[in-house]
């Protein structure tokens, strides 16, 4: 199973002061030095951490290769189309969201994501399509034209946090979670079931398989545990474990896990 180390996050650290530290290029070579696999990075609509620039640089520098999620936003697209990335990922964006929240609906939007597809191809950018777990969401991302899925994994991550840390003790608690620990358990159990079947599904299939989204240090092995994903895109919990140990000795960790 390979590592993507999504480095938006040192971007946000940057954007809070609006000066060029930390240096997302340092980001860049000391993931890869530490043993990422591949870089992502997700050039948002409202540029909120990567900017072009960043972009840019960091495709033409990476030693690894580098994943670029993106909107289905035509702008955006061509942009993307111009960068040349080794990969596009097509995620869901709402301007009021903290983060992703939630599978891209190729259902509700699929001519929007067939047209994406067709122009992303058109420029020999294989895609990736940022979904929920479903397997009526596996088919269609086949149908689609789809190389790879990424399978959402934060359902799975938010319930394993609100059972299993501190989360529901914070002002951070997710208020539609506050359930028995029964009732949490249940609802893990079937997300990680969902995962499994998804997974597996879409390697019948022939899709290529990763998931991402909310993993960490503690989360990550039941995920690992499922044979048919190959890669796996953790961002926000690297960045911040790297902030008590340094970028280095955090990838280096989540590659041990990872890998295990």
């Amino acid at each position: 199973m390979t590592l993507g180390v999504n480095i938006d996050h040192v971007a946000v650290l940057r954007e809070a002061r609006r000066v060029n530290d930390p240096d997302i290029m340092m980001a860049l070579y000391t993931a890869v030095q530490a043993g990422a696999d591949q870089i992502t990075i997700h050039l948002r609509e409202d540029r909120r951490h990567i900017q072009d620039i960043d972009a840019q640089k960091i495709i033409a520098s990476s030693g690894v290769p580098v994943n670029l999620e993106c909107s289905v936003n035509q702008g955006i697209l061509d942009i993307v189309c111009d960068l040349q990335p080794h990969r596009a990922t097509l995620v869901p964006e709402k301007r009021e969201e903290v983060t992703t929240e939630g599978g891209l609906d190729i259902f509700k939007n699929e001519d929007e994501v067939a047209r994406a597809i067709e122009q992303l191809h058109d420029s020999l950018i294989p895609v990736s399509l940022f979904v929920d777990p479903t397997k009526e969401a596996m088919q269609q991302s086949k149908e689609l034209g789809a190389e790879m899925v990424e399978l959402h994994t934060g359902e799975f991550a938010n319930l394993f946090a609100m059972l299993n840390s501190s989360l529901s003790h914070s002002n951070h608690s997710i208020k539609e979670l506050e359930l028995p620990r029964y009732e949490l358990a249940s609802r893990l159990e079937k997300s990680l079931i969902a995962l499994q079947e998804s997974a597996k599904y879409a390697k019948e299939l022939g899709l290529e398989v990763a998931a991402g989204h909310g993993l960490n240090y503690i989360n990550v092995k039941h995920i690992t545990a499922i044979k048919e994903i190959s890669e796996l895109n953790i961002g926000q919990s690297i960045i911040a474990r790297s902030v008590f140990t340094g970028l280095d000795a955090a990838v280096k960790e989540m590659k041990r896990l990872v890998g295990a």
